[in-house]
């Protein structure tokens, strides 16, 4: 019996919806990653992308547990010496939650090529609305 490898011509890609709304952002972020992946399909291939599209709807209405709106922050760098800039990831849910979100996905992902490539099949919406319906995605059902 040999080993079955997807080939990228063969991938069937289908587009999921996720709704965020009272979900961990951790807990929602492994699951899109896997999603994204393609880890749940049995063709699955580590050195192909076989994931699907991903679209995330109401993410302002995430979940951070803990003390994490005060506690945790987004840094970036300006590129210009001291301008280290810190948002705390309270204020960040506020004004970018689809930035949080992206962020918190990109670091499940495989740290190359493929990995920036799966990222760009993720869309993620602060709101209930999105322009994805042409494509009818499906629901993902959360498992607790």
């Amino acid at each position: 019996m040999k080993t079955y490898i997807a080939k990228k011509e063969e991938v069937k890609r289908d587009w999921w919806l996720v709704d965020a709304s009272g979900i961990p952002l951790g807990r929602l972020a492994s699951r899109v990653a896997k999603l994204l992946m393609g880890k749940h399909k049995p063709i699955y291939t580590p050195h192909v992308d076989t994931g699907d599209f991903v679209v995330v709807v109401n993410a302002g209405k995430i979940k951070l547990t803990g003390k994490k709106a005060e506690e945790k922050f987004y840094y970036r760098h300006t590129g210009y010496l001291g301008h280290l800039r810190k948002i705390p990831y309270g204020r960040l849910r506020a004004e970018r939650p689809d930035l949080m979100v992206k962020l918190a996905v990109k670091g499940m992902l495989p740290k190359n090529r493929l990995g920036r490539k799966m990222l760009k099949k993720l869309k993620v919406y602060a709101g209930s609305e999105h322009p994805h319906q042409p494509q009818k995605p499906k629901v993902w059902e959360w498992i607790k």
